[in-house]
């Protein structure tokens, strides 16, 4: 096997010898001799490549890989068939197409890993970068948009009255509306008409009417439905007024601020 040397160091010698000297001179005097196997494997040494060829490493009992303390298919660099790869560096720069055994070999020297983008293309893509460090920038950057998206995210809280619902009930979802709108979140008003209540449709309408008003410039006015028994009015926030308060965005309710008649 080219390019392999192989040493053993024997406990009885001060100097390294030669392996099949040493056992020949003593199957002439019929000797065994047994040496536990962990004794003569602290004295094996293999260097691989055997040098000028770019990939000339060694390893202490280690096969021909990168650097990888993970199962990261993309780190695998075993599994590329081709004897050659396209390289990119670590400063995003084409070195061209280069040896796997020089892509390895560059890795080593930068310490480095060397991770497969394209494994299909023809030669496959590789790159030198510090993959730990790659995977944490990702992680932190999809939690940074997940914050982004959160924080935009615009609830909907629903309001529910009767038509013919008393002064505190009304103030109790009037500033609760009021609230929600500051915080960001639309408003949904429900006013329900049952059985001959149904009678009395235009003071429903007259009550949904008076709510948007007392709302006032916080919110505008995204749909409403006067035609069904449940007739609704969805307000939005009023960006232009409720961005110049600075508003924070708070806790969900817990449903004891305001009455029964309040969901999310």
């Amino acid at each position: 096997m080219a390019g392999i040397t192989t040493s053993y160091t024997i406990p009885q010698f001060k100097q390294p010898v030669s392996l099949s000297s040493y056992f020949n001179s003593n199957l002439t005097t019929h000797k065994r001799i047994d040496y536990p196997v962990s004794t003569v494997a602290r004295g094996i040494t293999c260097r691989y490549g055997g040098g000028g060829g770019g990939g000339g490493y060694s390893r202490q009992g280690d096969s021909r890989k990168p650097k990888s303390n993970d199962d990261d298919p993309a780190l695998d660099i075993a599994s590329i068939r081709s004897s050659t790869v396209r390289l990119i560096d670590e400063e995003q720069n084409m070195v061209g197409v280069v040896s796997k055994s020089a892509a390895i070999q560059m890795a080593e020297d930068a310490e480095l890993d060397l991770v497969i983008l394209s494994p299909e293309a023809d030669p496959p893509v590789v790159k030198l970068m510090d993959y730990n460090k790659y995977k944490y920038e990702q992680q932190k950057k999809k939690r940074d948009q997940q914050k982004k998206s959160s924080a935009h995210r615009v609830d909907q809280k629903e309001l529910k009255m009767g038509y013919n619902i008393d002064v505190h009930d009304y103030t109790v979802r009037l500033k609760a509306a009021q609230r929600f709108l500051k915080d960001g979140d639309k408003v949904k008003l429900i006013v329900s008409l049952k059985g001959r209540e149904n009678e009395f449709k235009n003071n429903a309408i007259e009550l949904i009417r008076r709510f948007r008003d007392d709302v006032g410039e916080l919110a505008v006015e995204e749909s409403k439905n006067f035609r069904d028994r449940n007739m609704t009015l969805v307000l939005v926030p009023n960006k232009a007024v409720t961005q110049k308060e600075a508003p924070k965005k708070k806790e969900k309710s817990t449903g004891t601020e305001v009455s029964a008649g309040v969901s999310t």
